[in-house]
């Protein structure tokens, strides 16, 4: 992490930037090709100001301005119980969850600092990402995770999954 850069947990009055956010990484999504990814609206208010609510909201901050935002959601997540095509590292242990990650394309190694920070709060990590999202699964892979299959949302739209346990 930089000298500068905090991760805190979000607060409601950060909305207006957390939303400015999320909305930069959806660009960054659509033109790198993938276009299925955060649609209709998705991620919304209600979904960020819901992660707030509930303790689980992260606003990464750079000499505290928000440059980053994800959810850290400790299991067990409904959607992974279960997956096709694979199978998890360990399906025993208590893990975190991170999910709705991201950042202004102009700032520089996020994506790591929220993974140290995460690792810092819990050895267990899962997480997943669209199939067009390349970006993502690039960064996940780097990070040291493990591809572990396919699950699907309550919607029925399918994600690649990971974990990684240190």
């Amino acid at each position: 992490m930089t000298p500068d850069r905090n991760i805190l947990q979000a607060r409601a009055s950060q909305l207006p930037r957390i939303m400015e956010v999320l909305s930069a990484a959806k660009k960054i999504m659509r033109s790198s090709g993938n276009l299925n990814q955060w649609i209709g609206g998705y991620p919304s208010e209600e979904a960020i100001l819901g992660d707030i609510e509930k303790g689980c909201g992260y606003a990464v901050e750079d000499e505290g301005n928000v440059v980053g935002y994800f959810a850290f959601v400790p299991s067990p997540e409904p959607t992974y119980k279960s997956i096709y095509e694979g199978k998890w590292v360990d399906d025993t242990l208590p893990y975190h969850v991170i999910h709705r990650i991201g950042s202004f394309p102009e700032v520089h190694g996020v994506f790591k600092s929220i993974m140290d920070w995460c690792f810092c709060q819990d050895p267990n990590i899962r997480i997943d990402t669209h199939r067009d999202n390349k970006i993502m699964q690039h960064l996940i892979l780097k990070e040291g995770f493990t591809y572990c299959g396919i699950i699907y949302l309550e919607n029925g739209d399918e994600r690649l999954a990971y974990q990684k346990i240190l």
